[in-house]
Order: structure tokens, then C-alpha cells, then sequence
């Protein structure tokens, strides 16, 4: 009954920017706010690698690739973790997953593409 939906992916044109979003149903807002969040990225041909997560305030992380160019934000009140991304290159490339957990669950989006034009 959870359901993890990602949006905001398309086409865009290298040094352009992108922002996704990824929206959670199924799950209350106690629930939520228990998940840590993040978003993985997989390129045709390679494996899922991550790319940021986010738990509270004081818990965010960003893959080096990602880093100055990405950002990684929640609300809580929304059940929304979305992604800035900026300066997007080529290698950006690719179908972007959400994802929530805990120790106990893990839930994944369908996936979202994103394509950069060189």
C-alpha cells in the first residue's frame, strides 16, 4: 500500500538544471518522518549507485559527483523528498529512483528519467 512517485524528469541541455520530486502515499506522517531518504541514479549499462540521502537536518549526504552541483531536501508535512540538480552533464544521464527506510522497511519509486544533451 506505500507507494513512493517520482516526477520531474525530461530532457535538458548540459549546464541546465533539473528539479525532482518524489511524493509518498500509504504512509502517515509519523511513518514518514521515521524513513531516512535518498535518491539513486542508474545509467543504461550500469549498476544503481546513490547519489544523496537525507535524514534530519544534521544527516545529509552527497555521492562526489553530486556534490556543489545537487541538492537534497525534505518536508515532512508533504511526505516529499525532492532533488535540485544544477550544471547537469551527459554522465547525470539516467533513470532517478527514490527511496525511503528504516532498519525494519525499505520502499523504492518507479523511477523517473532524466536525459542531458551534450
Amino acid at each position: 500500500q506505500v507507494q513512493l512517485v517520482e516526477s520531474g524528469g525530461g530532457l535538458v541541455q548540459a549546464g541546465g538544471s533539473l528539479t525532482l520530486s518524489c511524493v509518498a502515499s500509504g504512509m502517515s506522517r509519523i511513518m514518514f518522518s521515521s524513513h531516512g531518504l535518498g535518491w539513486f541514479r542508474q545509467a543504461p549499462g550500469k549498476a544503481r549507485e546513490l547519489v544523496a540521502t537525507i535524514g534530519g537536518p544534521d544527516y545529509i549526504y552527497y555521492t562526489d559527483s553530486a556534490k556543489g552541483r545537487f541538492t537534497i531536501t525534505r518536508d515532512n508535512a508533504k511526505s516529499t523528498v525532492t532533488l535540485q540538480m544544477q550544471s547537469l552533464t551527459p554522465e547525470d544521464t539516467g533513470v532517478y529512483y527514490c527511496q525511503a527506510r528504516t532498519a525494519q522497511s525499505k520502499y523504492w519509486g518507479q523511477g523517473t528519467q532524466v536525459t542531458v544533451s551534450s
